[in-house]
C-alpha cells in the first residue's frame, strides 16, 4: 500500500473517532446529563467487501480493525468509555458514516447488543 493510501485511511479514522466521540458525549449529555446510564452493551463497527488481506484491509488493521466471526472487519467501541450501549451505539453510528464517506467504502455498519 503506498503511503498515501495509508495516511488517507489513518486520517478518516481520526476524523470517523472524533465524530464517534462528540455523538456519544452529545447523546449522553442529551440524556443523562453527562453520566453512563441507560442499559449496558456494547458497540462495533463493521466493515464488509474489504479482504483483510488487500491493501485497504491491512490498513484498516493498523488503527484496530480486525477479522470478525461474521465475514467483514470490525472495530470495538473506542469512542465511548463507558457501558451504555445507547451512548456506544450513536458514536459506532457517527463513525461507521464518517468511514464511509471518507473512504468511500458502501458496506460499512454499525452494530450493538446488550451486555
Amino acid at each position: 500500500m503506498s503511503n498515501f493510501e495509508t495516511v488517507k485511511v489513518q486520517m478518516a479514522h481520526v476524523k470517523a473517532l472524533a465524530e464517534a466521540q462528540a455523538a456519544a458525549r452529545e447523546f449522553s449529555n442529551k440524556y443523562f446529563n453527562g453520566s453512563d446510564g441507560g442499559a449496558c452493551g456494547f458497540a462495533w463497527v463493521n466493515v464488509y467487501g474489504v479482504r483483510s488481506n488487500s491493501k485497504m484491509g491491512k490498513a484498516l488493521a493498523e488503527v484496530g480493525f480486525r477479522k470478525s466471526y461474521t465475514g467483514g472487519l470490525q472495530l470495538w467501541n473506542k469512542w465511548w468509555p463507558g457501558q451504555s450501549v445507547d451512548a456506544a451505539e450513536q458514536g459506532a453510528n457517527a463513525y461507521a458514516q464518517t468511514l464511509r464517506e471518507e473512504l468511500g467504502l458502501e458496506q460499512v455498519y454499525a452494530g450493538s447488543r446488550l451486555d
